[in-house]
């Protein structure tokens, strides 16, 4: 036991003696959480447009102030004409162009009707979708709070948003960022760690030692999993009081999440390590061979919903999807673990699977 615990201090001791590993470890978190909490967001904040009316009475006046002031949009250009539209979105100047009819307000007043076209710029075919639906719900809200007609509408219809009811994207992307963040570090720094040894030369040296392998992968594992751990508190921390996150179900369950991936994640990279050669190569596959599947088959960016049918198989393999599942339940929906009981249950297998692979694979080497 006395071997064991030297030869973690030891692991603890290079970790440090390494200032690249120390940024990599907390630097690289910390950096990505602050970039995708701010870059990456559906909100819509001060989207250029242009006005066309070609009415300019009092009440297409008052629509477009509500517009404008709504603060989602800025007017980049009042048209004169239909020819200046094309030219201002070729410029890229403007994302929407909203036209009034002729004689709007007057209209709307005599048969409860009025024109309004809106234009988008449809190379972005998501944006254009979110400025279309934030122009027609305050267009929406305008002619309910103007209602000059007097009429009562023959159908009300009213909405609530459970969870998430400013529609903030932090609330999405945030929980998706520690997956991403656990799965790559965990995995990319165990991988490495082992491949170094084997690169160096070293790995000789600790396999005539008189640890035995399992003590060997542990001694490799559990200074990454205490720092992987640390990462974990500092993301939640930084999601919850820089980016207002809530934290609705139980903080211990949370964290016993986080910790579960993270020994998920280490298994995973122990098996990258037994599989390659070099740091080089350990690296290629933790970065390329996790992080694309990470993002684009565990439901952080793009619905799985929406994939084709084989995608969706596919991404039942991802340990991020239920990972990502599991903690959004719990911070968002502050369930309890009786609602995830299946995803704790997937990870605790595939957790279980590569530990069997990377211990096996590793006695085999010893032979």
């Amino acid at each position: 036991m006395k071997r064991f615990a030297a030869f973690i201090v030891k692991e603890f001791r290079h970790m440090f003696r390494d200032f690249r590993t120390v940024i990599i470890i907390f630097g690289i978190p910390i950096a990505q959480l602050l970039l995708f909490g701010h870059v990456i967001t559906t909100e819509i904040k001060n989207a250029s447009i242009g006005i066309l009316d070609l009415s300019k009475d009092e009440m297409s006046i008052k629509l477009t102030n509500k517009l404008l002031s709504s603060g989602y949009f800025s007017l980049e250009k009042d048209l004169l004409s239909a020819t200046e539209i094309e030219p201002l979105f070729k410029k890229g100047k403007a994302r929407e162009v909203i036209v009034f009819g002729k004689d709007f307000g007057e209209n709307f007043i005599k048969t409860g009707k009025a024109d309004i076209q809106l234009i988008t710029d449809a190379s972005d075919p998501n944006m254009a979708g979110i400025i279309e639906n934030y122009t027609r719900a305050i267009i929406l809200s305008f002619l309910k709070e103007y209602n000059l007609a007097g009429a009562d509408p023959l159908i009300i219809t009213e909405h609530r948003m459970y969870y998430n009811e400013q529609l903030r994207s932090a609330n999405f992307f945030v929980p998706g960022t520690i997956a991403l963040i656990l799965m790559l570090i965990s995995a990319l720094m165990t991988s490495v760690s082992i491949t170094r040894e084997k690169e160096l030369g070293t790995m000789e040296i600790l396999l005539v030692s008189p640890l035995r392998p399992i003590q060997i992968i542990l001694g490799k594992v559990i200074p990454y999993m205490a720092l992987a751990f640390l990462d974990a508190v500092v993301i939640v921390g930084v999601g919850y009081f820089v980016f207002h996150v809530p934290v609705r179900g139980s903080v211990v369950l949370l964290f016993s999440l986080c910790l579960l991936f993270i020994m998920l994640a280490l298994s995973l990279g122990l098996t990258i390590s037994t599989v390659v050669k070099t740091q080089q190569s350990a690296m290629i596959v933790s970065l390329v061979g996790l992080m694309l599947p990470s993002v684009l088959l565990s439901g952080f960016i793009f619905p799985i919903e929406n994939m084709p049918k084989i995608l969706q198989y596919v991404s039942l393999l991802m340990p991020p999807r239920w990972f990502l599942s599991a903690i959004k339940d719990v911070m968002l929906k502050g369930v309890g673990v009786f609602y995830i009981w299946k995803e704790i249950l997937v990870l605790l297998v595939m957790l279980f699977g590569f530990i069997g692979i990377s211990v096996r694979k590793f006695q085999v080497r010893l032979e």
